[in-house]
């Protein structure tokens, strides 16, 4: 690696734990459905995405597949590939680190999903496909800064594909399909407009970045960017070995995560948080489940745990919570507590004069009176994150 290849190390990162968690137990399992970071400029969101990169396992490809398909798994390769290990032709391999694509602001639709050849179906009858950046990003990742900047029609295209693992174009009668598994990640600045509602919600986690308020904090960001720009191979080997144990984590978690199954009581538990947030659709509650189970996974545990579900809540819940008068993202995160511990079991705060049936369900499903819960001022944590880092500080500095 040259020196102007140098990348921040990820775990030299300040702060920024919910960010960093959100990152992590995508890259345990993809199917969460991405991640949108939300921020203020220069608060390390394309920092943090970049640098997640080095972490993250390198993965056998087929050489020279466009689609970097896996050798030995049929159901996710592409059409060439699946033909030659159906007829028994050996698929030679390499290892290659995680595909990162950028999505430029500009790119077009045909960039983006690639071009059928007409010409080559209508007078040679063969399909001829030119890949876009949905085949380069798959099994990797695919980074949108200034998310909300695109235009709605390519983030729509870019969310069904994320979703359903499958590029499908089409061109006058002609169609090809190819894998497209990616890990979504896109980052916004609020101050620049909002996300549309109902491309908000298809992002499985979602996240909101600021600048650091602790003055220590601040001060050693300013020295760790210093020395990198004074002598990145030094810097960077100077967090080889936390590097190399984050990514050992990440990939002992991928090979556990199919050990999880969901309990009746994790099931219950889940439902009841989505359904007193008052979340439209099924969404969150299958997000949740999958990102307790990628933390439980994580953290070697044998079951998931309430804790696990709580942390899962905080990453899920908050881009799907309506916001009411006079709330903020800290209120919000407040509220998830509330809910994940059972201190507020109403989809909405109870008013004064709560009616009979409200203050039935109080009673029958968590035996409280309700007017204790109201004097009951247990504030949020600041910030998701603390069960991935508690548990690398564990495994680093075992007692």
């Amino acid at each position: 690696m040259k020196p102007w290849e140098a990348q921040f190390p990820f775990s030299a990162l300040v702060g920024q734990e919910a960010l960093k968690t959100a990152l992590i137990v995508n890259a345990i399992d993809p199917s969460i459905g991405g991640v949108l970071i939300r921020g203020q400029k220069g608060t390390g969101k394309t920092t943090a995405v970049r640098s997640f990169r080095s972490v993250l396992p390198a993965i056998r490809v087929v050489k020279g597949c466009v689609y970097h398909c896996p050798p030995d798994n049929e159901a996710e390769m592409c059409e060439t590939c699946r033909q030659r290990y159906e007829k028994g032709e050996p698929l030679e391999e390499e290892t290659i680190p995680v595909p990162l694509v950028d999505l430029p602001l500009n790119a077009t639709e045909d960039r983006i999903v690639g071009t059928l050849q007409l010409e080559a179906a209508l007078y040679e009858g063969t399909r001829k496909f030119e890949p876009g950046l949905l085949a380069a990003a798959n099994r990797g990742i695919l980074y949108i800064d200034e998310v909300n900047l695109l235009e709605d029609h390519l983030v729509d295209l870019l969310l069904d594909a994320a979703a359903t693992g499958v590029n499908r174009v089409e061109r006058e009668g002609v169609s090809y399909t190819h894998p497209a598994r990616f890990i979504l990640i896109g980052t916004m600045n609020p101050e620049e407009g909002e996300l549309r509602p109902q491309f908000l919600d298809r992002f499985g986690l979602c996240v909101q970045v600021a600048t650091l308020s602790s003055e220590k904090d601040r001060a050693e960001i300013v020295r760790r960017k210093i020395q990198f720009e004074s002598d990145p191979m030094r810097f960077v080997a100077g967090w080889e070995e936390e590097e190399t144990l984050l990514a050992r984590c990440i990939l002992a978690a991928q090979k556990r995560l199919s050990r999880y199954t969901v309990s009746d009581e994790t099931l219950t538990e889940i439902v009841r948080l989505a359904r007193h947030a008052g979340t439209a659709g099924h969404r969150a509650e299958i997000t949740i489940f999958k990102t307790a189970r990628a933390l439980a996974a994580f953290t070697e545990e044998e079951e998931i745990r309430r804790e696990h579900i709580r942390e899962a809540a905080r990453l899920v819940l908050p881009h799907r919570i309506e916001l009411g008068p006079f709330q903020d993202e800290r209120k919000v995160m407040e509220r998830i507590d509330a809910l994940a511990e059972g201190r507020e079991p109403l989809s909405k705060p109870r008013t004064a004069g709560a009616s009979l049936e409200e203050e039935s369900i109080y009673q029958e499903e968590y035996g409280v009176d309700p007017t204790v819960l109201e004097e009951m001022q247990v504030p949020g944590n600041a910030a998701a994150g603390s069960i991935v880092f508690e548990f690398l500080k564990k495994k680093r500095f075992p007692r």
